[in-house]
């Protein structure tokens, strides 16, 4: 009695978990990531907003090239007070788009970085929402796993739909 007993625990033990693997599912993120930041437009919202400052920290640099050139070409050539007054006016030039250039590159990166987070949250919810309509206790990300047999459900499709 002892013996059937426990035959009968370990196959109900056993079918708990041959059902809790039919509710498995990957999703590709980096695939997901990818097609909602190219559909969502996320990279030309981002260039048309830096689009003014990354214009004016061209338009110093061609500014401070040319005044660099000059001093090169005439330096030799100028009064020692020009030639010291052009080369104080490089340094404070150069030095104001250094900075100017660093903060843009900071203020981008920051932006960037809040429309990544917004993508992967829009992601994550979709994710959510799918694995609860279709009933999954478990979903993976597709990169992460080494191997998943056929019986495994990818849902990337499903999830792209629900986030567009």
């Amino acid at each position: 009695m002892k013996k059937w007993l426990v035959a009968a625990g370990l196959g109900l033990v056993m079918a708990a978990s041959a059902q809790a693997a039919d509710k498995i599912a990957v999703v590709n993120m980096g695939n997901l990531f990818q097609q909602v930041a190219q559909s969502s437009g996320v990279s030309k919202s981002l260039e048309n907003e830096f689009k003014g400052r990354a214009s004016e920290l061209q338009s110093m640099e061609n500014s401070l090239q040319s005044q660099m050139q000059r001093l090169q070409r005439d330096g030799s050539t100028m009064k020692a007070s020009d030639r010291s007054k052009l080369e104080k006016d490089v340094m404070a030039k150069r030095e104001a788009f250094q900075s100017k250039a660093q903060a843009f590159e900071q203020d981008r990166a920051r932006r960037s970085n809040e429309e990544r987070g917004k993508l992967v949250t829009r992601i994550e919810s979709a994710v959510k929402k799918v694995a609860a309509d279709e009933g999954y206790d478990v979903v993976l990300d597709a990169n992460t796993v080494a191997y998943t047999s056929s019986d495994i459900k990818d849902i990337t499709a499903d999830v792209l739909k629900q986030v567009k």
